[in-house]
């Protein structure tokens, strides 16, 4: 397909218009002339695995990344093996939709475990077992900080500084980083660590943050312009660090996932021209 001027990169995250089956969204991209499409394993689980990669590929589409693995801090080693074998899943998963990288979204603290450093030894143990795995099969492992407020429950990885060492002990193409506006806009030490990530950024996720947040904080992204990130300089050190991949749009946000797809798309191309388009 052909973008629309001024989208040539612009990727739609699935789950900014959740609801929507994959075709479905896949539909939306093609409507609104937005090229690229970060895909989530559930919805393709819904479609099939082949029907999904051909429902993209028919309609002309990239896909940007496929969200998500990761969740690697089981509290005991059956739930570890049990990781382990689900993201070789998800790797094969990505290398069939050809999704460049896996995003990894690392997981929390075990249950009944306030051991923040061992939990943080046992992702970067998990990554040894997985990273030549994903690199032989062409998919690059995306290590996601999330904020700190995460922490607990999702995330024992907090800051792209943080993701860096963790990622530089593996080749680059293997492991990299994901910069997601919403979880690093206010780290002070921004611009320079995405200045060092260079070439290990695999993907670069775009939404606002949003105040008030919402008593579920994991429903607190906006749209961009409706927030308090100033994008224009993050956008800027990303395309200086060299990165020229897709840029998605990932919100979580109950009053989007309400709102009626198209108009949901409309906004996201116009904000994203206005905002975010390097």
């Amino acid at each position: 397909m052909t973008a629309n001027a001024g989208l040539a990169r612009l990727s739609l995250n699935q789950r900014t218009i959740r609801g929507a089956t994959l075709p479905e969204a896949v539909t939306a991209c093609v409507t609104a002339g937005v090229p690229a499409i970060g895909l989530w394993r559930e919805e393709v689980a819904e479609t099939g695995l082949e029907a999904a990669a051909a429902c993209v590929a028919d309609a002309g589409l990239r896909v940007s990344s496929l969200c998500r693995g990761g969740f690697l801090t089981g509290s005991t080693a059956a739930d570890r093996a049990a990781a382990l074998a689900d993201n070789r899943a998800a790797i094969d998963e990505a290398a069939a939709l050809g999704a460049p990288c896996l995003v990894l979204v690392v997981g929390g603290l075990p249950a009944g475990s306030t051991d923040l450093a061992a939990a943080r030894d046992g992702v970067r143990a998990a990554l040894r077992d997985l990273a030549s795995y994903a690199g032989d099969r062409g998919v690059r492992l995306a290590l996601e900080p999330l904020h700190p407020m995460y922490c607990a429950d999702r995330a024992v990885l907090s800051t792209l500084a943080q993701a860096l060492d963790w990622a530089e002990e593996f080749p680059a193409g293997q492991v990299g980083v994901v910069v997601d506006t919403f979880h690093v806009w206010w780290d002070p030490d921004l611009l320079a660590q995405i200045a060092r990530a260079g070439e290990r950024i695999a993907s670069y996720q775009v939404s606002d943050w949003i105040t008030p947040l919402p008593a579920d904080v994991l429903l607190g992204r906006g749209m961009m312009g409706d927030g308090h990130i100033d994008f224009a300089p993050i956008t800027a050190a990303v395309a200086t660090a060299g990165y020229r991949g897709d840029i998605e749009v990932e919100i979580f946000n109950q009053a989007v996932w309400d709102s009626p797809a198209d108009q949901v798309m409309t906004t996201m191309c116009l904000r994203y021209r206005e905002l975010i388009a390097p």
